[in-house]
């Protein structure tokens, strides 16, 4: 299973939406909230190609974009093979 990571903060429903379905799938994260971690959100946001919203969820060293995208690539079939760390294209990327 491939490393996810989501870059968050506490008050974001669409943050807890996109962890909810990542809980859904028993898919084991790590959160950083921008909020309270120093230095994240420049970090995130360069990692993101600029993007500043958060979530920003990343599987390994893909770019998956924000909850919508993740919804989106669930609904597509693509979530799960991208888990298990086979090449999807990411519309968020």
């Amino acid at each position: 299973m491939q490393p996810v990571t989501i870059y968050t903060t506490a008050w974001c429903p669409y943050c807890s939406a996109a962890k909810s379905l990542l809980k859904e799938k028993g898919v084991a994260y790590q959160e950083i909230d921008v909020e309270k971690t120093q230095g994240a959100r420049a970090a995130m946001v360069q990692r993101a190609g600029g993007r500043t919203s958060v979530p920003q969820i990343f599987v390994g060293e893909q770019h998956v974009g924000g909850c919508d995208d993740l919804y989106a690539l669930d609904r597509a079939g693509k979530l799960d093979p991208l888990l298990k760390g086979a090449e999807v294209g990411v519309a968020g990327a």
